[in-house]
């Protein structure tokens, strides 16, 4: 029987050891391929022509929003089928992974049996019906879980940084970055999208939730905590004459908790 080729595109050297150990002596499944980074997995899926891909979404050079993207799938004899691995666990990640082409999306970390399942399934051998209830109600319960701790962890950093929580600024600071994480690009539009739908949110106009950001990190500077912005960032950004508008700290925060897997 001829193998599943599998490729495992992730910049994570110890999941990409899992999965390989985990198909070691595999009569059903081959690991062809990996990449550490965007580039190097086009190249790679275009030479190779796996009939899956493992495809982690942050990544170096380019993301796997961009691989998902740019491959040249006319230059190949089919189209793989790819099993997105992310820590990632935003609707709005899913929701676009799932858009842009891929097949399914398990969130790190990943129950290895359910993944030979997916990979199995999705490379053309019937496996078992999968519950699919099961695996919807699981992505909720992250997404649930990844919205209660991306609130501790702006929390943390809002006491940290010296914003109280009974202002309003507090509150729509904290949309504002949630909004910011998933959809990066609306960072570009923050007169004309952010306020506003922050605005319909709270039943407020755009005007006042702009000027209460920027009170929220007036009060910051003001309490003279700077140093721990810097180490929010880990280099030093700002000083007390220094102030970031508030697309700027929207942004970095965003920037932030994107990279810690938010």
């Amino acid at each position: 029987m001829k193998k599943i080729k599998l490729m495992v595109v992730d910049d994570n050297e110890e999941f990409i050891t899992n999965v390989k150990e985990n198909y070691f002596d595999d009569e059903e499944v081959e690991v062809i391929a990996t990449a550490r980074d965007g580039l190097d997995a086009i190249h790679k899926i275009e030479t190779y022509n796996p009939d899956v891909v493992i495809l982690d979404l942050i990544m170096p050079e380019v993301d796997g929003f961009g691989v998902l993207e740019n491959i040249d799938y006319a230059a190949m004899t089919k189209r793989p089928s790819f099993i997105v691995a992310s820590q990632l666990t935003g609707e709005n990640f899913i929701n676009k992974a799932l858009s842009y082409g891929a097949s399914y999306y398990l969130v790190k970390p990943v129950n290895m049996n359910m993944l030979k399942d997916r990979v199995r399934e999705f490379g053309g051998i019937p496996a078992a019906p999968k519950n699919t209830e099961i695996d919807d109600r699981f992505i909720q319960q992250a997404v649930k879980r990844s919205q209660h701790n991306l609130d501790e962890k702006l929390a943390n950093i809002f006491i940290s940084v010296g914003i109280p929580a009974h202002i309003k600024g507090y509150q729509f600071l904290r949309e504002a970055i949630k909004m910011a994480i998933d959809s990066p690009e609306i960072i570009n539009s923050i007169t004309k999208k952010l306020y506003p739908s922050i605005a319909d949110k709270f039943d407020t106009s755009p005007s006042k939730v702009e000027r209460a950001i920027r009170h929220a990190i007036e009060v910051a500077w003001n309490r003279g905590k700077i140093e721990n912005i810097n180490n929010i960032f880990g280099i030093k950004i700002y000083t007390a004459n220094d102030k970031p508008t508030n697309g700027e700290f929207i942004a970095l925060l965003a920037d932030k908790m994107i990279m810690e897997g938010a």
